[in-house]
């Protein structure tokens, strides 16, 4: 508590019994009041969270009466107890904070006369009252603490100094004063950033060449720090960029990273910013350490226009050398206004990735249109097929993978395009098609294969036959529903092709085996089950009309029509379309009409 001294009949202060009286009153009429603080905190450079906290907490006469503004009481308590005037809260903060935090100019002027030495004492989050009256904008605060001798480089916990705050609040005057006063104007906080930097990412043109006149740094002394032309084409921001370029910024500076002003105005869209540093001679051709162009991000993040600008003055050169084309990032994030801009632009449809680079890959993925389907950009896959893209030149059938990720829509525009429905995966050799196992119990998926030719009939020649299977607990595991991607290398030999009995039984797929061969026998002749499948049908109740499916004839309309399909091959559905049929035979070939 803030006590008082004894006083002496020589001092003009207040006595000892009217600083108790006015004690009592001021607890019996202000017991308690809030303390309001505010902060900002960063969580990126150039991204700010105001942070406030109210806290309940007893106010001691003395602070009650710096919060109203009574100088003659302060100046009677400071005269009566001037050490009290030292006292801190549990914050850390002493009168002297409350008065700058209030902007109590008058009251400030009484507490720094009692204790000059306290101008620079800091709070527990290491706020000086000079960090605290420019966060609250109180300009002649500021001017008090300074001409008191504060030092105006202080930093807070964060490292954020006076003049830092002053350009996050936008405050002209109030940079002039901490300017004037000879604050250090390249001090960085707690992320590397600038008070130009902050001044640059609000946009505000006067306070920048404020601080460029006190020879703040347009370009950063070292390639670890930002540039002030960076964060201008990250935010958009049109005239500090234009502003800093006419004062000498470097428009092909990079950072640690290797990122231009070119790649940030890239990655963001900003289709004018983009314009104005290719006018400046901003270079296209310059890398960022990931091996990336401008044109690369651009494609990356979908913004056409600016692929658009970029592409006549990007080298040819340095795009055939780039681990990964544009086209490539486009289809693997779904940009298909982007790729149409690049297909348009002379962009090769089918050019494979370096095989360096490719082989990091499990399925060494080598085409724009395999990196699509692989990511489920079917919008963008569509415009490749369109384009031109050949479906066989990957490793692994895309259709695989469509089948794997269950995209119908890209299933059926691969199978338009004559993908082999019946492709399989050389190093996990099965006697059945790889897609069957992809499709796992996704039989609408299923169906549309079946109905495209898919060989329904190899799921049913068992090595065994009617004989009694031997132990399959080996054979029945099944690399596909536990791999997110597929591979071409094995982990381990195989042995002998798997079997569709000994993959269907396996404990993950046993539970569909009914449906699965029941839709499977609509697509083949008269088969014979083999004893595993005949065991797995006749232990459920509901399958066993799928065993008697399999034993009963087949009506001939039924063989009929699986000949017909099977003399036409793969691409039934488009065939069937171009045949002068009459409809009703064409449904009964796509099996819109069972028997």
């Amino acid at each position: 508590m803030y006590g008082a001294n004894n006083a002496t009949e020589t001092t003009p202060v207040m006595t000892k019994f009217r600083y108790n009286e006015y004690l009592s009153q001021f607890r019996n009429a202000n017991g308690n009041c809030r303390v309001r603080t505010t902060r900002v905190e960063r969580s990126g450079p150039g991204n700010h969270r105001d942070v406030t906290s109210e806290q309940e907490t007893d106010v001691e006469p003395l602070v009650a009466t710096i919060k109203k503004g009574d100088v003659h009481t302060v100046n009677e308590l400071a005269a009566s107890c001037p050490l009290s005037l030292l006292s801190e809260n549990k914050d850390g903060w002493i009168p002297l904070h409350y008065a700058a935090f209030c902007g109590e100019t008058e009251c400030l002027k009484t507490l720094l006369k009692v204790h000059p030495d306290s101008v620079d004492k800091r709070t527990l989050q290491e706020e000086t009252a000079l960090l605290l009256a420019v966060s609250r904008e109180h300009l002649s605060c500021a001017q008090c603490l300074l001409q008191c001798g504060a030092d105006p480089d202080i930093s807070n916990k964060y490292k954020e100094t006076p003049l830092f705050k002053a350009c996050e609040l936008q405050s002209v005057d109030m940079v002039s004063l901490l300017l004037s006063y000879g604050a250090t104007v390249n001090q960085r906080c707690g992320h590397a950033w600038t008070a130009l930097l902050e001044a640059v990412a609000r946009n505000h043109i006067e306070i920048c060449e404020m601080l460029l006149n006190a020879g703040a740094f347009i370009n950063p002394p070292n390639t670890y720090s930002i540039s002030p032309l960076n964060v201008a084409a990250q935010k958009g921001h049109l005239r500090a960029l234009c502003f800093l370029i006419t004062k000498g910024a470097d428009v092909n500076m990079q950072t640690c990273d290797g990122l231009t002003a070119l790649h940030e105005a890239s990655k963001n869209g900003f289709r004018e910013i983009v314009a104005t540093l290719l006018s400046k001679n901003a270079d296209a051709n310059k890398c960022c350490n990931s091996g990336l162009l401008p044109l690369h991000v651009a494609a990356q993040y979908g913004h056409h226009e600016i692929v658009s600008l970029l592409v006549p003055v990007t080298s040819r050169a340095r795009l055939r050398h780039s681990w990964i084309s544009p086209l490539h990032l486009a289809a693997q994030h779904n940009r298909p206004s982007v790729a149409a801009v690049l297909l348009q632009t002379g962009a090769e449809v089918n050019a494979p990735l370096p095989h360096t680079h490719s082989a990091r890959f499990a399925d060494h993925r080598a085409t724009s249109l395999y990196f699509a389907v692989a990511h489920g950009s079917a919008e963008t896959a569509e415009l490749l097929l369109k384009a031109g893209a050949s479906v066989n030149v990957d490793p692994v059938s895309p259709l695989l993978v469509a089948v794997k990720r269950g995209c119908v829509r890209t299933v059926n525009l691969l199978l338009h395009e004559g993908v082999d429905v019946n492709a399989k995966i050389p190093c996990y050799a099965t006697t059945f098609p790889t897609a069957i196992a992809l499709c796992e119990n996704n039989l609408p998926l299923l169906k549309c294969l079946l109905d495209n030719g898919c060989d329904a009939l190899s799921c049913f020649t068992c090595i065994y036959g009617a004989k009694r299977h031997p132990d399959t607990a080996n054979m029945s595991r099944c690399i596909f529903q536990n791999s997110s991607a597929l591979s071409v290398t094995c982990s381990e030999p195989h042995g002998r092709p798997m079997q569709f009995c000994e993959w269907l039984l396996s404990s993950v797929m046993c539970k569909w085996a009914g449906p699965m061969v029941d839709l499977l026998l609509e697509h083949v002749g008269q088969v014979q089950l083999c004893s595993k499948l005949t065991e797995v049908l006749s232990s459920t109740e509901q399958w066993r009309a799928v065993r008697r499916k399999s034993l009963s004839p087949r009506s001939l309309m039924h063989l009929c029509r699986v000949k017909i399909r099977t003399q036409m091959g793969g691409q039934i559905v488009r065939s069937v379309g171009t045949l002068p049929l009459p409809r009703r035979m064409l449904s009964y070939l796509r099996y819109d009409v069972t028997d």
